[in-house]
């Protein structure tokens, strides 16, 4: 005997026939067992009318990480995938590309900043590449006028890259 799953449209079904009270103790239900579920709610009732400011909750707390972010290189590349499925959550959350485009750029600005330009770990070097790779193909799948404007941003992003790191060839990333 197995349990029978249920798809979401036959879920939203249910949900539209069970009165307000026991629909809202559902989710308060739901948000207890996982804590990503009770952030995502948290998201959805305080945050998610502002997206602007919460896209700058996001980098500020970005940042900090960056700040903390270990010298040697194997704990630094762990460091960063922590920071990226920290970006990835939040960017779930929205469920915009604008917001993740945003929080990328952001991202590959403070590894610019803040990682060791001369490591030869190639770990290291991968999650800036995946991510420039992430970028480029998110800006173009975004409206022409949306575009235009991450592409400068873009763009920006690269030349510093090119400048700072030896091993970044800008021609490969371009749009």
């Amino acid at each position: 005997m197995s349990v029978t799953t249920y798809g979401l449209q036959q879920i939203k079904k249910e949900i539209q026939h069970l009165p307000q009270e026991q629909v809202a103790e559902l989710c308060l239900r739901l948000a207890r067992y996982k804590k990503e579920n009770k952030e995502l709610l948290a998201y959805l009732l305080f945050e998610a009318h502002d997206e602007a400011a919460f896209i700058e909750k996001v980098k500020a707390e970005v940042g900090f990480m960056f700040s903390q972010l270990p010298v040697q290189s194997y704990f630094a590349a762990k460091g960063l995938r922590k920071i990226l499925r920290l970006i990835s959550k939040y960017v779930k959350f929205t469920a915009s590309k604008t917001a993740e485009i945003e929080l990328l750029i952001s991202f590959g600005n403070s590894y610019l900043q803040y990682t060791d330009r001369k490591t030869s770990y190639k770990p290291l070097r991968l999650i800036l590449s995946r991510q420039l790779d992430k970028i480029r193909t998110g800006i173009n799948k975004l409206h022409e006028d949306l575009q235009y404007d991450y592409s400068q941003d873009y763009e920006l992003l690269l030349t510093e890259a090119d400048k700072k790191l030896s091993w970044i060839n800008k021609n490969d990333y371009l749009l």
